[in-house]
């Protein structure tokens, strides 16, 4: 056994306990989202003060609970349309709290380049989100593209423990932007393919034999 898996295991073993002890406890999942986003919004106050490496802690921390309040769902058998809904709401209130500490922080330090840096970071992560759920009331997947919301906040993390926020927001800023664009080009090829498909598919439906 390699040590990256024995890693993988003992943590995913104390996930286990700690959705078992959560479930047991009968904290409904709704409320175990909100207290990850209060915790994002501590570490957000953190950020805005330029104390990056605690913040990074804190954002941990808050990962844990964005990680249970799933399984506790699917664990107590509250797994509901509502919660899906509640959880990608408050997972974008989250991601821009944190966003909004750094603009702050690089208002106060008179940054005013990375001030326009992190507004761009923060429209590429609402965008990256927006088009998936746009694109997919048009097609049926739209799961294209590299920086979802996982890989922006571990990036985060790194940037905030190792104090290289600047060269993070970059990444976050042209990687994000690009996932847009690909989510938009697949967008287009699919529903392209599905308006041919159906164009091919209506004479036939209507008794027209198909050349």
């Amino acid at each position: 056994m390699t040590y990256t898996r024995a890693i993988g295991m003992g943590a995913n073993k104390i996930i286990r306990l700690i959705v078992r002890g959560l479930a047991l406890s009968k904290i409904h999942p709704n409320v175990l989202t909100f207290v990850g986003l209060a915790i994002n919004i501590v570490a957000a106050v953190m950020l805005a003060s330029g104390r990056f490496r605690a913040a990074g802690m804190v954002i941990i921390g808050a990962g844990l609970f964005d990680m249970v309040d799933g399984r506790v769902a699917r664990e107590t058998n509250q797994v509901t349309r509502f919660g899906g809904f509640f959880d990608s709401v408050l997972d974008r209130y989250s991601d821009l709290a944190l966003l909004m500490g750094l603009l702050v922080y690089y208002g106060t330090i008179n940054r005013p380049f990375y001030v326009v840096l992190t507004a761009i970071v923060m429209t590429g992560s609402v965008m990256v989100s927006y088009t998936r759920a746009r694109a997919e009331n048009t097609i049926p997947s739209c799961k294209v593209g590299f920086m979802e919301r996982p890989e922006r906040v571990v990036l985060l993390i790194i940037g905030a423990l190792f104090d290289r926020m600047a060269p993070v927001l970059w990444v976050i800023a042209v990687l994000s932007n690009i996932t847009v664009a690909h989510r938009m080009a697949f967008t287009y090829q699919e529903a392209k393919r599905l308006e041919e498909a159906q164009l091919r598919a209506a004479p036939s439906e209507r008794g027209v034999p198909l050349k």
